[in-house]
């Protein structure tokens, strides 16, 4: 665990540096699943500040620096998560977990979490069954038909 990590709201104005760091963190996914042009990868600056409409965004920082983010939404009884990232040379710390509770903790009324992860990244779902999610469905990508990403819910104890 890294100490002196703080997580605090992002704003759009953080756009750039969270785009940089997705870009580093995403590419061992692609990796993984020989394929470049995971939604991750490709996505532009403009849609990235879009998401921030929608989303609330969190970022870990670390002597100033972005070093972690995830965002979320909530819609109905239903909070969906999506974007876990650190950077590759922060990870296994600590700050991923970190991360997920607080982003819980932003939704205090939600009944459900709900979050995706490919089928074949055993780091990222073994992460999340350590903190209480549950394999639920595999689904294909909407824009990769040829990857399987594996559903995962927590209840928040309020359903």
């Amino acid at each position: 665990m890294i100490q002196n990590i703080k997580i605090s709201e992002a704003t759009v104005s953080d756009s750039t540096e969270i785009l940089k760091l997705q870009r580093a963190a995403f590419i061992s996914e692609a990796e993984l699943y020989n394929d470049f042009n995971l939604e991750p990868l490709t996505q532009t600056l403009n849609s990235l500040e879009e998401d921030f409409k929608n989303y609330l965004f969190l970022k870990a920082e670390y002597q100033n620096e972005i070093v972690g983010s995830v965002k979320a939404r909530e819609t109905g009884e239903f909070c969906w998560i999506g974007r876990l990232m650190v950077a590759p040379e922060f990870q296994n710390r600590g700050i991923g977990r970190k991360l997920m509770t607080e982003i819980e903790r932003a939704f205090p009324k939600t009944k459900l979490y709900l979050l995706a992860t490919g089928c074949r990244s055993v780091k990222n779902i073994k992460l999340y069954e350590s903190i209480g999610y549950k394999k639920r469905d595999l689904i294909s990508d909407e824009r990769n038909h040829d990857l399987i990403l594996v559903k995962m819910i927590k209840s928040s104890g309020m359903a």
